[in-house]
């Protein structure tokens, strides 16, 4: 279970309406889940940040509740650092367990699926299985991941370009640009992704000219941002910083150039410089998606890991 089953591990309680020296409200936050928590962690992620400016979470992850017992070690957790409960459980035993002592303890608490569920059970006319964990089987689509998570790290950074036929997705860009971070994201999400840097004065792999099967992706930054990246890269690596690679000038010719390039080959461009990882991801997500359905693939994307 995600914080063990010692909830003398927590801070020292610190109790709903709280402040703290710079006025934000602190609070706990307990997901309890009966597969990994990922659906929690995401949900609690995009909601807290709604309310940065005013309070801070200490969130807590229960994960793989699945017995009664486990649900009362939880419980027990909750009633020592008691706070707003987000949960997803299935199973009607643990469910009613953590329901009935959340109740005893008014403590609030959320089934973030519900929902979604009584909407699709509404709309289909059917009931759900009521399956923990179900999202995490090992099926088709968690074997496509893994395939595209494996080729995609063999293709990192310019690598095996050989089989770039193979790829979904191509990313090309200036060094910096979050690439492979994007490809690792991508992959998770079942799409086998190459990656591949511009160096300045050095021409495009003849593989990239030539490829037709995958999605050709070019990324693109601020040279200001960009420059300020790759020093930071090369304090990391206790290098010397005044070289053309960190150049403003140099950096912003070689940006220039690799727009010049995109336009010429007319691979759609995205601008990483305000964007996040997930954000990048999504954009690219949704110009693959358009293909898809462009070319008469109905085929959908796997939802990842849920």
């Amino acid at each position: 279970m995600g914080n063990g089953d010692n909830p003398d591990r927590h801070a020292p309680e610190t109790r709903l309406g709280e402040e703290s020296g710079d006025k934000l409200r602190q609070f706990h936050m307990h997901l309890v889940s009966d597969a990994t928590g990922e659906t929690l962690s995401a949900i609690a992620k995009a909601a807290l940040v709604q309310f940065e400016d005013s309070a801070e979470a200490e969130v807590h992850l229960w994960a793989l509740v699945r017995t009664k017992t486990q649900a009362e070690r939880v419980l027990a957790a909750i009633k020592a650092q008691p706070g707003i409960v987000l949960y997803t459980i299935v199973g009607s035993e643990v469910r009613a367990a953590v329901e009935d002592g959340c109740r005893a303890m008014r403590i609030p608490m959320v089934d973030v699926l519900d929902p979604v569920l009584d909407a699709l059970a509404g709309y289909l006319g059917a009931r759900s299985r009521a399956l923990p964990g179900r999202q995490h089987e090992m099926d088709e689509e968690y074997f496509r991941r893994i395939e595209a998570m494996q080729f995609t790290m063999a293709h990192d950074d310019g690598q095996g370009l050989a089989d770039i036929e193979g790829a979904d997705v191509v990313l090309v860009g200036v060094s910096r640009t979050s690439k492979t971070p994007t490809s690792i994201y991508l992959a998770n999400r079942g799409l086998k992704t190459i990656n591949i840097p511009l160096i300045p004065g050095m021409p495009l792999p003849p593989e990239l000219q030539s490829a037709r099967h995958p999605l050709v992706v070019a990324l693109t930054t601020n040279p200001d941002r960009l420059v300020q990246i790759r020093r930071n890269r090369l304090l990391s690596l206790n290098q010397k910083e005044e070289t053309d690679y960190v150049d403003l000038e140099r950096v912003k010719e070689e940006v220039t150039e690799a727009r010049r390039l995109f336009t010429r080959y007319g691979w759609p461009v995205i601008d990483v410089t305000r964007r996040s990882i997930e954000e990048t991801a999504a954009a690219i997500l949704n110009l693959y998606a358009r293909r898809q359905h462009e070319a008469g693939n109905t085929r959908g994307l796997p939802l990842g890991g849920g």
